[in-house]
């Protein structure tokens, strides 16, 4: 018997947004089984940002990645020696 993936669901709220002439994906998403939103923000370069934590609603995660990109600048966001530490990520 083998281990089934889990069931990920995804919604709306995920999009791409420029920021200072730079795109980022942001991605929010849960497994079926979970209430709670997962909050993921991939930069240009393929970048994954993962947030510890998780969000009750999902419009409160997207509200949190773009207030997070636009108080630390995209160039905490960016690999390297520019990556940040971020509350939560």
């Amino acid at each position: 018997m083998t281990e089934e993936d889990p069931n990920i669901i995804t919604l709306g709220k995920s999009q791409r947004i420029t920021v200072d002439g730079l795109p980022f994906s942001i991605e929010i998403y849960r497994l079926k089984t979970d209430p709670h939103w997962t909050l993921e923000v991939v930069d240009c370069d393929g970048t994954s940002h993962v947030w510890n934590d998780h969000f009750t609603y999902d419009k409160d995660a997207k509200n949190a990645a773009v207030q997070e990109i636009e108080r630390e600048g995209t160039a905490a966001f960016m690999r390297g020696d520019n990556v940040g530490k971020f509350p939560g990520c």
